[in-house]
């Protein structure tokens, strides 16, 4: 079969032969035929992400999960492959108990470009943050497509007021938030923004981003101190998109009543996701939940691998 392979993790994967791969006990086949460009994706491919170092195989083929036929001729979303196998290939080896079926409106490529980002903004409002009906959020890097993911999600979970953080503001015109702050002003006038919003209230944060955004927000909440009137935040680690790490003064964490937690492979529960699934898929289907997706040929992988996002999602089609 052909495949994107990964041989040198410092380099994109190139479009070339690859071993195909024969099921094991539990799995089914699945003719690929559309897989998403996710962040994990890159990361796992690098070696940068934390669950790297387990699954590290080279050559090996990249991609988390995808959309594509089994033998009996049923369209399913699916995913946990295995090693050295992935899903940017024209076949790939399948867990039956990950083998989804998706609606017949959903078509392969927005289902292949939603199912990653919106699980991980629908579990970490819904399964981490547990999110009740008139609560405040803050979506900080919410310029992304898993941002503006988050956006959605917590509008459905009943969100009443939502805050919008990110760089690219103009990528928010349309989006139902109800204020939106932006990175880039100077860091002064950034705090007096956190600062300001804290002192409102905020119940949930969805972090995307951490560094330093992340240590500003931190400090304008331990700011709104107040001994008479504690608010508690739940404050959900998704990402790393600022590239850093952060420093946490244990000030912070005497002034502010504050849950910190992550939301990824290994925080939330394999039976979670599961769960989640064909929900998000119903929702996306409906229209409900919107992603904007860039199809691309797989045989193109090596040229539209570094390309940036843009708020829309590549999806390579096979």
């Amino acid at each position: 079969m052909h495949a994107a392979v990964v041989t040198d993790p410092s380099q994109p994967p190139k479009y070339q032969s690859f071993p195909d791969p024969v099921p094991e006990e539990g799995e089914t086949l699945v003719r690929v035929r559309a897989a998403g460009l996710h962040r994990i994706v890159k990361a796992l491919a690098s070696g940068s992400h934390y669950a790297s170092a387990k699954d590290s195989h080279t050559p090996s083929v990249p991609g988390v999960d995808g959309v594509g036929l089994r033998d009996d001729g049923s369209r399913v979303y699916f995913g946990l492959f295995r090693k050295p196998w992935g899903t940017m290939a024209e076949l790939a080896p399948a867990p039956r108990k990950m083998c989804i079926p998706l609606p017949e409106n959903l078509d392969d490529v927005h289902a292949a470009a939603i199912a990653n980002p919106g699980m991980s903004a629908w579990l970490s409002l819904k399964e981490r943050a547990k999110l009740a009906a008139g609560e405040t959020v803050l979506v900080l890097g919410a310029t992304g497509v898993a941002g503006q993911l988050a956006i959605q999600s917590a509008r459905l979970l009943g969100a009443k007021r939502i805050i919008a953080v990110g760089r690219n503001v103009d990528a928010l015109a349309g989006a139902d938030v109800d204020a939106i702050i932006a990175l880039g002003q100077p860091e002064d006038a950034l705090r007096d923004a956190f600062a300001a919003e804290s002192a409102k209230g905020i119940d949930v944060v969805v972090d995307y981003l951490w560094g330093w955004p992340s240590e500003l927000l931190l400090e304008a909440l331990a700011r709104g101190f107040n001994v008479a009137a504690t608010h508690s935040t739940r404050w959900i680690e998704v990402g790393t998109m600022a590239e850093g790490n952060i420093t946490l003064p244990g000030a912070i964490l005497r002034s502010v009543d504050l849950t910190l937690m992550g939301s990824g492979f290994g925080a939330a529960r394999i039976d979670q996701i599961l769960a989640a699934i064909p929900t998000l898929f119903q929702m996306a289907a409906e229209g409900k939940l919107k992603i904007a997706d860039q199809p691309v040929p797989l045989t193109e992988v090596e040229s539209a691998w570094n390309r940036e996002e843009k708020g829309r999602r590549v999806v390579f089609t096979v």
